[in-house]
């Protein structure tokens, strides 16, 4: 087992690529804790998300393409959100494409002089011309993209970006391999700015086990699979997939429902898991390397013609982007919501930055703080037609009120007016009203994620309103997802790997760790991370939480202000301790990596 990750750097201005060799396994594991070393060493910090010099990452884990659910790729840069250190995961093939290629991370620098896209593989790297695919949506780039490396269909994976990216919008995505993105805090604008129109990663290669510990390996997998394939562990994501939680949240009074100015509506039974799965559901697929298949695909039908003629689409749903663009904006129809997912798809846009941002626009139309000439749509909750118009405005940035709302809904309600409901928390909210813990902890999460600490949860604790036991768990919470994370392990695996079997599935590929070594790693990676977000100018006393969120009543009854308030306080003080702990490379004496 080659305790050394294996890198590839390429600089677009210059048209060069290395491989690079770093000797750091045991100190950032892989992953999260891979990327931000890599972010560190490459990133310049004096300069904006999109100066040339700023690096987007693609990280992998030690246990990819060797157990399940190991499927994520981990990706880096500087967000042209808010201008911090971000990551978005992705799932998809790119996790095991990237392995069978030989690397364990890509770096990406510079700025191609036309519009580009980057292939490469275990043998070859070029970087084409591709300016004719200028302004094309995802779908035909995605089509024209297979045709340039028709090799290796089953271990290639394939990153593109819409008119969104390439029009720099703060929420742009990357879309990859057609129902997988990485979806927050802008990675497709990142791509935008580098004039990166696609990336071809080529799994043309072998990766060989460790003979030494083949046995142990064998047994290992075995454990973990059976926990996945014959309990009820995973068995949810699969049936109906994330899609199952809108209407418990919607019985919790925990649903967001039109600009989150109701936490609960009796029409849930229209755009629930259950009636997606038994009018809408084709298939259901997983991404490479996985057993589970949470991935949902959706029929969608458009009648053309008198004599029920139809075309057809197949659309990826799950529960955040029903929400973005379901219960948030109003929408009450399943095969709505689905119109809706596929205009976002095609121009490449978040799906709950997109439908929390023109959430706030059509209150905002409403409370007349903005007009319908401004909108250019006539935005009303539940109108699917109208949001059609506004999202392809959105993306093409037809006019200055779209561009300030393609900078996040925050930075329009300062433009405009309506902060107060504007319902963003560090970015645009996930789809969690649970209470003050989880408001608190997507606010100043690393990621600003819902996944972050799983906070929503703790809201349902009856200890749900101490302090002390909030910050407790929130911490034990982001120890664990950085472990996991740093295996770029997918969350929804979380009860087939606890810590103990991490550290066994680690050592069965012939690493030497100890659950201490781990431990250290993470809190390591913690500081590290933390460290290089509040360098990129993250000021948690800053981050607003509107007044919207004060006003959200759930089960529970109205939000607990001072005690949300005071969390924050508490909480903002710990993640200064934290990242005052690391220390960067340019502080120390600084190694260089083997080429």
């Amino acid at each position: 087992m080659n305790n050394k990750f294996r890198v590839l750097v390429v600089d677009l201005s210059s048209k060069k690529s290395k491989v690079e060799f770093y000797d750091t396994r045991k100190k950032w594991l892989g992953g999260s804790g891979l990327a931000a070393g890599l972010f560190e060493k490459y990133a310049n910090f004096d300069n904006d998300p999109f100066h040339p010099d700023q690096p987007i990452i693609f990280a992998i884990g030690p246990l990819t393409g060797m157990f399940p659910l190991m499927s994520k790729t981990i990706m880096s840069f500087m967000s042209p959100y808010n201008g911090q250190y971000a990551e978005s995961h992705g799932g998809g093939r790119s996790a095991l494409a990237l392995r069978f290629a030989g690397y364990d991370a890509l770096v990406i620098t510079g700025r191609a002089e036309k519009l580009t896209c980057l292939g490469f593989g275990a043998r070859e790297i070029n970087i084409q011309d591709v300016h004719y695919l200028k302004g094309m949506d995802i779908f035909k780039t995605g089509k024209i993209l297979r045709n340039l490396k028709p090799k290796n269909p089953g271990h290639r994976s394939i990153l593109r970006i819409g008119q969104a990216g390439e029009n720099l919008i703060s929420y742009a995505c990357v879309n990859v391999d057609t129902f997988r993105h990485f979806g927050r805090m802008g990675g497709g604008a990142a791509m935008g700015a580098k004039n990166l129109k696609g990336i071809i990663i080529s799994g043309d290669s072998t990766y060989d086990l460790n003979k030494d510990t083949i046995k142990e390996y064998n047994k290992v997998y075995k454990d973990i699979y059976k926990i996945i394939t014959e309990s009820d562990a995973v068995r949810k994501y699969h049936d109906l997939g994330t899609p199952e939680n809108l209407i418990p949240l919607n019985e919790l009074k925990a649903l967001p429902w039109r600009n989150l100015q109701s936490t609960h509506d009796p029409d849930i039974g229209s755009i629930s898991g259950e009636k997606f799965a038994e009018e809408l559901l084709l298939r259901q697929v997983a991404c490479a390397g996985c057993p589970v298949g949470c991935i949902h695909i959706g029929l969608l039908r458009e009648r053309f013609g008198e004599d029920h003629e139809y075309l057809y689409r197949q659309v990826s749903y799950d529960y955040e982007p029903i929400f973005g663009v379901g219960s948030m904006l109003g929408v009450t129809s399943s095969s709505g919501v689905l119109t809706l997912l596929e205009d976002v798809e095609k121009l490449g846009l978040d799906a709950i930055s997109a439908g929390v941002a023109l959430a706030w626009a059509t209150e905002a139309l409403e409370k007349k703080v903005i007009t319908a000439e401004q909108t250019m749509a006539d935005l009303k909750f539940g109108d699917v037609q109208s949001y059609r118009t506004a999202l392809k405005n959105l993306a093409e940035q037809s006019n200055e009120f779209y561009r300030f709302l393609g900078r996040g809904a925050l930075v329009a309600a300062e433009t405009y007016g309506g902060e107060d409901f504007a319902c963003v928390l560090g970015q645009e909210m996930a789809g969690y009203a649970t209470g003050e813990n989880y408001f608190v902890s997507q606010a100043l999460g690393f990621r600003h994620s819902h996944l972050d600490t799983g906070a929503y949860s703790f809201d349902q604790e009856e200890q749900a309103k101490d302090i002390e036991k909030s910050i407790k768990y929130m911490q034990d919470q982001e120890y664990y997802r950085i472990l996991m994370c740093s295996m770029a392990g997918c969350l929804f695996g979380r009860k087939a790997y606890p810590k103990e079997n991490i550290l066994r599935a680690l050592n069965s590929l012939g690493y030497d760790y100890s659950q201490q070594d781990l431990d250290d790693s993470v809190k390591d990676i913690q500081a590290h991370r933390w460290a290089i977000k509040f360098r990129t100018g993250f000021k948690p006393e800053e981050v607003k939480i509107p007044k919207r969120f004060l006003e959200v009543e759930t089960w529970k009854g109205k939000t607990d202000s001072d005690y949300l308030f005071k969390l924050k306080k508490e909480y903002q003080k710990i993640l200064r301790d934290i990242a005052e702990k690391h220390k960067f490379a340019d502080e120390e004496e600084k190694s260089e990596p083997e080429r």
